[in-house]
């Protein structure tokens, strides 16, 4: 087992890394900004180590600092949580290279899922059920793009093929809008991570965003874990999240989940990691793999008793993955929250102080967040300040208790979107189950 590690990573996700560490008995070291020397996390780790100013660049993205908090305290490993650095080939590269052990997937394997064309060519190597699309990199050839959404169909959708979180991508619905939208989508691209290849996929309109969460060891060990439902977004950014999904069948669960590990032992992946389809009509589609951690994580942990940060740990230490794939069952629902410092109804970020928290409580509550009374929520990073996590032994449990969870949550001194959760969880649709990828952004756009 690793005895020492570097928390490459900030807020509820460091915390969340933190407390694993602690069960196994795992010291840690905190690398941190000069904006978050109080955070939750920092003030708990075992030593911690301030490794630039607030902005990103100089801090949480300077792998020379982070490598070099590594050899300082001795440390043999570096957890990267996710966002960030989590999913940068040449970061855990360069984290192998100097004799740490990068708890993950390998370097190349980040690689090859990175880019969502080689991601999707792999797949469909491997008979994982891919969107039509134009099988490869777009040109500067017009008349060949015309020609290619042609043959898939409009309306087809731009995508850039190394970004994540829901950028670089235009929906186009006829070809007068097709090459300008291809020149947005590039250009959007190599601002985004300095990579301006772009691809077509049809756009289809009904759709719910599905994923499937694996484990596999490296060591020929792998199992798929029940699905999330992650469809209720705004802006490709996810909002609420739930397991399992909604009125997925038995035998459609059990074929994906089973592809999806012989996906795995086909690249001998190694570590957590996610698959993300687009669902419709019993059908997945993949569109990409995450080589990390998810925010949403918890809510497969709690319908399956799973501990899926210990168990990176333990893989990235070289233990064999014990848990087999007849252990894995489903046990309730859970629901998960996206709590942000963010209005409600302008959606614009809300920095500053929380003069005043109250945490809610009862069974089948869960809240994984880093801030308290008195934190100051800075300006400079993601405006996720916690999820608030239930179960219940039925769906309808799990909203009534995330409904009475909201009720009691309060942060005061900065603007949450408190309110838009409980608007969704009290939605006549969303209590149905099944709702599409689309639904919420309708429903806000509705409302104004």
């Amino acid at each position: 087992m690793l005895k020492k590690i570097v928390i490459a990573n900030r807020g509820e996700i460091a915390l969340r890394i933190l407390r694993a560490c602690k069960e196994l008995k795992i010291k840690t070291v905190a690398v941190h900004s000069s904006a978050d020397r109080y955070l939750k996390h920092v003030l708990l780790a075992d030593e911690t180590i301030c490794i630039g100013p607030a902005a990103l660049i100089e801090s949480y993205l300077n792998i020379p600092a982070i490598i070099s908090a590594a050899e300082i305290t001795a440390a043999e490993g570096i957890h990267p949580g996710y966002g960030f650095l989590s999913e940068n080939a040449d970061f855990a590269e360069k984290v192998e290279r100097s004799g740490f052990i990068f708890i993950g997937p390998k370097s190349e394997t980040i690689r090859l899922m990175g880019d969502k064309i080689s991601a999707i060519a792999t797949m469909k190597k491997v008979g994982i059920p891919c969107i039509p699309g134009s099988n490869g990199p777009l040109t500067d050839n017009i008349k060949n793009n015309i020609a290619i959404a042609n043959q898939i169909g409009y309306p087809v959708i731009i995508k850039a093929s190394g970004t994540g979180g829901g950028r670089g991508m235009r929906v186009v619905h006829d070809e007068k809008n097709l090459e300008e939208n291809i020149f947005m989508t590039r250009v959007e691209a190599k601002a985004s991570c300095n990579n301006s290849t772009i691809y077509m996929e049809k756009f289809l309109k009904n759709l719910r965003h599905i994923e499937i969460q694996i484990l596999a060891d490296g060591q020929g060990n792998a199992i798929y874990l029940p699905e999330r439902d992650c469809s209720m977004q705004r802006r490709h950014q996810k909002v609420v999240e739930e397991a399992p999904a909604p009125g997925i069948k038995m035998e459609i669960r059990k074929k994906i989940g089973e592809q999806c590990v012989n996906a795995c032992l086909n690249i001998n992946y190694r570590g957590a990691g996610t698959f993300e389809f687009l669902y419709e009509n019993d059908k997945f589609y993949f569109i990409e793999m995450n080589t990390r951690i998810q925010v949403e994580h918890p809510v497969t942990e709690m319908i399956t008793g799973v501990d899926l940060i210990k168990e990176q740990l333990k893989i990235a230490s070289g233990l064999p993955l014990l848990i087999q794939q007849k252990n894995i069952k489903i046990h309730g629902n859970s629901i998960e929250c996206r709590i942000n410092a963010e209005d409600s109804n302008t959606f614009l970020p809300s920095p500053g102080k929380i003069t005043h928290l109250h945490i809610p409580g009862g069974l089948g509550i869960r809240w994984e967040s880093h801030i308290y009374t008195g934190y100051t929520v800075p300006s400079y990073y993601d405006s996720l300040i916690g999820k608030l996590i239930t179960y219940g032994e039925t769906r309808e449990i799990a909203i009534i208790r995330m409904k009475n969870a909201l009720s009691e949550l309060i942060i005061d001194g900065i603007k949450t979107n408190i309110a838009l959760q409980q608007n969704i969880m009290d939605d006549h649709n969303f209590l149905k189950g099944g709702t599409n990828i689309h639904y919420l952004e309708k429903k806000i756009k509705n409302k104004k």
